[in-house]
């Protein structure tokens, strides 16, 4: 049998720090007001000129650095994220030249806040098939860009980063344990940028009107996802043949903190068993998972042998989750 093990992971968020109180003219008391509605305290923007791709090179380089390896061993990038450079070509080719990973093939995908685990659970697929030894995953989003600031339910959420994940054929069966990544189209229109695609293109028209902009239900987004979390965690854990209590971590979508106050008081898990950065970074989309990881492997927090679930929700509408043995 072939696993997929953990070999490095990375990150990157830019320098650009934004408290509370850039919101101010748009929200009276804007700390108190946001931080009780979500825990956020400051998040990060990516600077004029600065694109996912900047931050997923950095995220990816970082990676790469502590893996000890050269870019030319990397087989496949996935990038994924919901604020591409462009609609088209791939962000991941992007990275691809930056990090001159010169025998990679690369490409995005889009699974919006449940891309990291979208992409993580592709990659253990397709280094279990064989055929790849090294895989080289980032979640990475610009949300800075594509905000209405003229919006305070959702524009105060977010901010900007990118997540890595080096995953490599093992035969011990460590790393990537099980995965469940789950999808409903009846839920598409909760989470949208209306005017971006082919089906609403961006004419001078929809940018008046700030169709161009995120928009996002987030009374029904809430609703699903506080329901849906929790039974991530019991399916997850019984199709890999664990109790919730087994678990050492759970890194959720970094979304909002009432959110996993939630999830921990219906499934009965410590909240200190929640690994947050929220109040530091926001909702940084498919980053969100990445970036806990890294910083939590990085301080020593997550150690060999633990058990951590890291789960993801969002557009689509999707959600997922992964087990994994570190």
């Amino acid at each position: 049998m072939i696993y997929s093990k953990v070999l490095a992971t990375g990150s990157c968020v830019p320098d650009k720090v934004v408290t509370n109180s850039f919101f101010d003219t748009l929200i009276e008391d804007a700390d108190n007001w946001i931080f009780s509605r979500t825990g956020i305290r400051e998040r990060r923007f990516a600077a004029d000129g600065e694109s996912t791709s900047d931050l997923a090179t950095r995220a990816a380089l970082n990676a790469l650095q502590k893996g000890g390896i050269g870019a030319g061993e990397l087989d496949c990038i996935i990038v994924s994220t919901s604020t591409p450079d462009m609609i088209l070509p791939p962000t991941a080719c992007m990275v691809q030249k930056s990090i001159g990973a010169t025998n990679a093939f690369a490409f995005d995908m889009n699974a919006v806040c449940s891309g990291f685990v979208y992409a993580v659970d592709t990659a253990d697929n397709m280094i279990r098939s064989g055929k790849y030894g090294k895989i080289l995953v980032i979640g990475a989003d610009t949300y800075s860009k594509i905000l209405d600031f003229q919006d305070k339910t959702t524009s105060p959420l977010f901010g900007d980063g990118a997540g890595a994940i080096i995953l490599e054929a093992a035969r011990e069966r460590t790393g990537v344990l099980e995965t469940l990544i789950r999808s409903d189209g009846n839920g598409w229109e909760l989470i949208q940028v209306p005017s971006s695609g082919s089906r609403k293109p961006v004419t001078p028209e929809t940018i008046a009107s700030r169709e161009n902009t995120f928009k996002m239900d987030g009374r029904n987004v809430y609703v699903f996802a506080t329901d849906i979390t929790p039974k991530v965690i019991e399916e997850l854990t019984a199709k890999a043949g664990l109790h919730p209590d087994d678990l050492d971590y759970i890194i959720p979508h970094q979304a909002n903190v009432r959110i996993i106050d939630i999830i921990s008081k219906k499934t009965g898990i410590a909240k200190e068993k929640f690994l947050l950065n929220l109040d530091r970074f926001g909702n940084t989309a498919s980053a969100s998972v990445g970036l806990v990881l890294d910083e939590n492997l990085r301080n020593g927090t997550i150690k060999a042998g633990n058990l951590v679930l890291m789960m993801g929700f969002g557009g689509g509408l999707s959600w997922g989750g992964i087990i994994m043995q570190f």
